[in-house]
């Protein structure tokens, strides 16, 4: 879990307006001096909102369904409510509050028809229970797979860079390849891998895109709660779902036909029918010299019908215009949707609300677009970015960062905000990931500042760099990240926090109990934000163009712009 910031900002505050019912109400400033204006962010206020918006009402505010339109008509009137202006696309010569992002929108229709064939055995397969398919993603209105050989392909990668290569000679088409979660340093944390912080060859999205270079049938990830960091009921519950995923000119070469996870027990299985080892094959593939192995007699079909349509979604965009810089700009982004209405749990619950993750987000987003709509004017423009579909993949802000409102090389900096801890304080902060930037020293020194120590990634293995919105923008070389609550709780400390996380993670992470609660306070919440607002604040005041560090895989993306610059 994303724990959460500290202790009490020791600078002179102002007040913003107490109330929902009152979020219209403008604070009055304590001085005109734009380094002296630090808002500070109500507790209550902020409960209030992620109450609403993980309320059933909004059923899980998945896209494209009813909850995304009570969702987006709310953020957009809490918006105007905060003062600030519409930043979307242009029409007519004027801006809207959204900017509209179409989605290739699949569903499997009906129960999907899955089997492994042992030795001439049929051994069926429950969507859900031993594996999780997801609908397709390259337009296909049905799935068709009849025995087709399987293939263990290690921990499914192939880095040149690195010398290393899982398919040693395989040729993967009209097959299904098996492979690991993670990297291949993560049991060992030492190797060509970056040890145990995880490289974007340990994501699952990277593992399907390869499959489809390689022209695979299909691609079954072996599911293993450390090294995937959650989990079966958050892949049961993300992958059984509604999929979506930009429109693409040709999507196969993004997906292969069949995309999905099995679990741990029955990897085992099949590889012991082949006289194979589970635990040994896997010591094997954490090295260079491992080859792809072909399960003896064993095949896989599938057969399933699909609904697959192009939907338009929508990114949710405010703005403060600058005084001095209007075409330079800082970006603020959260991502508004959840997983919407899926399958029930134990109790029947079948509303994934979303309460921490992204309902805190979005709140923070709005109170700083308050913020900043009530105070100094900010040289440079602020656009405050609520994105769709980033459970889906990161598909709002991808899109978003592919087809800008405001150009890249003019943007100064993306401060994410996503699964924001409502409790705490905390004495501490962190990143998503571990990337160096002259943006996030700046945030270092910031917090320091108002008394947050800042904590490397505790959790780098679990690859959150590559899992929320700022990703877009940072490929692209936008100095960007994602702020994490603090996992050193003032009260109970690294012990209490660490405990929380587990607890989040293993109960309400993409899962039903994902409520909001009345014992959150939002402290942490309210301080954590001061400290956002000043960073941003203070970009958008200055000349400062922040960059990557110099050994940053991003720097060169950033540095062939810099004409652009002034």
């Amino acid at each position: 879990m994303k724990t959460l910031l500290a202790s009490a900002i020791a600078v002179a505050l102002f007040s913003v307006a107490g109330c929902a019912a009152n979020s219209a109400t403008k604070p009055a400033a304590v001085s005109d001096a734009k380094s002296a204006y630090v808002p500070k962010f109500d507790p209550k206020l902020l409960s209030a909102e992620v109450k609403t918006l993980a309320s059933d009402e909004f059923e899980g505010r998945g896209p494209a369904t009813p909850g995304e339109t009570k969702t987006v008509a709310y953020v957009i009137e809490q918006m105007k409510g905060a003062g600030l202006q519409p930043g979307g696309e242009l029409k007519d010569g004027k801006r809207e509050w959204t900017q509209p992002v179409p989605l290739l929108r699949a569903a499997i229709t009906g129960t999907p028809k899955l089997a492994f064939n042992i030795g001439g055995k049929a051994k069926k397969l429950t969507q859900g229970s031993e594996i999780s398919v997801r609908a397709p993603l390259d337009g296909a209105k049905s799935v068709a797979i009849t025995k087709a050989p399987v293939v263990f392909c290690g921990y499914g990668v192939s880095a040149p860079e690195r010398n290393w290569d899982d398919f040693k000679g395989v040729d993967l088409k009209g097959k299904i390849a098996v492979v690991l979660i993670n990297d291949p340093d993560f049991e060992t944390g030492v190797g060509d891998f970056g040890g145990k912080a995880m490289t974007y060859y340990g994501r699952w999205t990277y593992k399907y895109e390869e499959a489809a270079r390689r022209g695979a049938a299909g691609l079954l990830i072996v599911h293993e709660t450390d090294p995937a960091s959650y989990g079966w009921a958050t892949v049961k519950n993300s992958n059984t779902n509604t999929m979506f995923d930009v429109v693409r000119d040709d999507p196969s070469a993004t997906h292969p036909k069949l995309e999905g996870w099995i679990q741990r027990d029955l990897a085992v299985s099949l590889l012991k029918s082949s006289g194979l080892d589970f635990d040994k094959l896997k010591k094997l593939a954490q090295m260079r010299e491992f080859k792809p192995v072909v399960l003896k007699h064993t095949t896989f079909s599938a057969s399933y019908q699909v609904d697959s349509s192009v939907i338009t979604s929508r990114n949710v965009v405010g703005r403060v215009e600058g005084a001095k810089h209007p075409d330079e700009t800082v970006i603020y982004s959260a991502h508004w949707d959840h997983l919407g209405v899926g399958e029930p749990d134990a109790k029947g619950d079948r509303i994934y609300n979303g309460a921490v993750d992204n309902a805190t987000g979005t709140a923070a987003l709005i109170e700083l677009g308050r913020a900043f709509a009530h105070g100094p004017k900010p040289e440079r423009s602020v656009l405050f970015l609520n994105v769709t579909a980033e459970e889906k993949g990161l598909l709002g802000s991808e899109y978003y960062a592919s087809k800008p409102l405001y150009p890249l090389a003019t943007t100064v900096a993306d401060i994410n905000m996503d699964a924001l801890d409502p409790m705490g304080p905390a004495k501490n902060w962190s990143q998503s990931g571990n990337a160096g930037s002259e943006l996030l020293d700046e945030a270092k020194t910031l917090a320091q500042a108002n008394g947050l120590a800042f904590t490397v990634d505790p959790h780098p293995e679990a690859g959150h760099f590559f899992r929320s919105d700022h990703f877009g923008f940072a490929k692209r070389g936008v100095p960007a990240f994602s702020w994490e609550s603090g996992n050193d709780l003032v009260d109970g400390g690294l012990e209490a926090g660490e405990k929380a996380r587990k607890e989040y993670v293993t109960n309400r992470y993409h899962q039903p109990a994902d409520q909001w609660e009345p014992t959150w306070t939002f402290a942490g919440m309210s301080h954590d934000l001061g400290v956002l607002y000043q960073l941003g604040s203070k970009l958008a005041n200055s000349r400062q163009w922040p960059n990557w560090a110099s050994d940053s895989e991003f720097r060169a993306t950033r540095d062939a712009t810099a004409g652009d610059r002034k």
